[in-house]
């Protein structure tokens, strides 16, 4: 059966997405730590992130930083964090937080919530960035 992020990619469900290439995507997490809070997701399926092979492995970086950058750009934030988890999806993905501590990334946290409107209004002004 195919993941949820699967189902994202193949257009069967929404998403706010903020940039996507032949191999990556990346759309904001629906249940974000904060504003901002984006996934970026591997177009293959695979369960874990160090299970992609070579190029994918080493492509997922360069994405995720021009993603970062556009984020930052509209989120205020000291920086980007960075984190692989893994255990919420059975896809490989990449957490990007905006952060000004380190209780930023605290995954137990309550999460923030925004209506349909406002993460479609941060996604545009992110891809706009």
């Amino acid at each position: 059966m195919a993941s949820i992020f699967t189902r994202i990619i193949q257009g069967e469900i929404p998403c706010y997405k903020l940039a996507e290439s032949a191999d990556y995507i990346s759309f904001l997490d629906v249940s974000p730590l904060r504003e901002g809070h984006a996934l970026v997701v591997p177009k293959l399926e695979v369960d874990h992130l160090f299970d992609l092979e070579g190029a994918e492995l080493t492509g997922i970086l360069p994405f995720a930083k021009e993603v970062a950058r556009k984020i930052k750009a509209v989120v205020p934030c000291t920086r980007i964090g960075i984190s692989v988890v893994g255990l919420e999806v059975p896809h490989a993905h990449i957490h990007l937080i905006p952060i000004d501590r380190m209780s930023d990334m605290d995954f137990t946290r309550t999460r923030a919530t925004f209506t349909p409107s406002e993460f479609e209004a941060l996604a545009e002004r992110i891809r706009q960035a």
